[in-house]
C-alpha cells in the first residue's frame, strides 16, 4: 500500500475551506477529499486529517474548521435599557414567512450542514431541521406541531446521504409526522451521483434495508452528502425554493420589518436622551 503524502493533501483541503462563503466542519472537509479521490473512506483517515489539520491550525497555516458540538453559553448583558433596545433594533425580525402561500421547510439528514442552509437562506426566515438519523418521536410531535401551528399548507425541502438509511430516514420522518402537503428530496440520487461524479464508498451489509437497496440500485454503496460541492447543494434547494417562495410577499415583509427597527431605535434614543 502506497504511503499518503499529506502535505499536498493540506494543501488542498486548505483551498476547499476557503472555497466556501461558510464555515465547514471536519466532517464536510473529509468527504470532500474523499469525494476528490485524495483519501480513503476510513476512520485512521478521518483521525489522521482532524490531527494534521489541527497542527496546522495550530502553526496559523490552515483555516479554522467549526465545532459544532462544543461552545462558550453566557447569558447576554445590557449596559442600560437603552442599549437594550438598541440591540433589539439591530437583531429585530419579523416573520420573514408570514404571509406565503407555503410553509417551507427545510431539511437535512445531518446537523453538520445546518450551517450552510443558514447561511444561504436565513434572510428568507425558513425553519431549518436536522433530523440525524432516525428522529425520536419527541421531535416528530414538535416538527408536526409546529407545521400545524402555522395554518397553511407545509413543504419539505429534504437533503440526505445516497445509502440504504439515507434513502429511508425521510421516509420514517414523513410518515411520522404526517402533515406535509409536498414533500422534495433535494439529494442524494442515484442519478446526481453520477452527474456530479462522486465516488461511492462500500455500503454497510448489516443495515437491514441493504439488500433492498442493492436490488434498486445494481450494488450495495454509500455516498455522503457532505460530498456534494457546496455551490451544486444550494443550487438544488434553491430551485427547490423557488416553486413554493413568493417574493414579492417576502419584500412587503421586509419593509415592514425596516419600520418596526426605525420605531425601535427611535425609542432607544427617547429612552437614552
Amino acid at each position: 500500500m502506497s504511503r499518503t503524502e499529506w502535505a499536498p493533501i493540506i494543501g488542498r483541503a486548505a483551498e476547499i475551506v476557503a472555497s466556501y462563503d461558510t464555515s465547514v466542519t471536519l466532517r464536510q472537509l473529509f468527504y470532500r477529499l474523499v469525494s476528490e479521490r485524495l483519501l480513503p473512506n476510513t476512520d485512521t483517515s478521518y483521525k489522521t486529517l482532524s490531527h494534521r489539520t489541527a497542527a496546522a491550525r495550530r502553526a496559523g497555516t490552515f483555516p479554522e474548521l467549526i465545532d459544532r458540538g462544543r461552545s462558550i453559553h453566557r447569558y447576554r448583558s445590557y449596559d442600560s435599557p437603552a442599549d437594550a433596545l438598541s440591540m433589539l433594533a439591530r437583531t429585530y425580525r419579523r416573520d420573514r414567512t408570514e404571509h406565503q402561500p407555503y410553509s417551507i421547510y427545510l431539511a437535512v439528514e445531518k446537523a453538520g450542514l445546518v450551517v450552510q442552509l443558514q447561511s444561504w437562506f436565513g434572510d428568507l426566515g425558513f425553519p431549518i431541521i436536522a433530523l440525524g438519523g432516525y428522529s425520536s418521536q419527541s421531535y416528530v410531535d414538535n416538527v408536526a406541531a409546529d407545521v400545524i401551528a402555522a395554518d397553511r399548507p407545509a413543504v419539505l425541502l429534504y437533503g440526505g446521504d445516497h445509502d440504504p438509511s439515507g434513502e429511508d430516514i425521510d421516509r420514517d420522518f414523513v410518515a411520522r409526522t404526517d402533515c406535509w402537503a409536498k414533500v422534495i428530496r433535494v439529494a442524494l440520487s442515484a442519478e446526481q451521483v453520477i452527474a456530479y461524479d462522486l465516488p461511492p464508498m462500500p455500503g454497510k451489509a448489516k443495515d437491514s434495508r441493504a439488500a433492498g437497496f442493492a436490488a434498486r440500485h445494481g450494488e450495495l454503496r454509500q455516498v455522503e452528502l457532505d460530498a456534494l460541492p457546496p455551490e451544486a447543494l444550494r443550487g438544488l434547494y434553491g430551485d427547490a425554493v423557488d416553486q413554493f417562495w413568493n417574493f414579492d410577499t417576502y419584500q412587503e415583509s421586509r419593509d415592514r420589518e425596516y419600520a418596526d427597527k426605525s420605531t425601535l431605535r427611535h425609542a432607544a434614543r427617547v429612552i437614552e436622551s
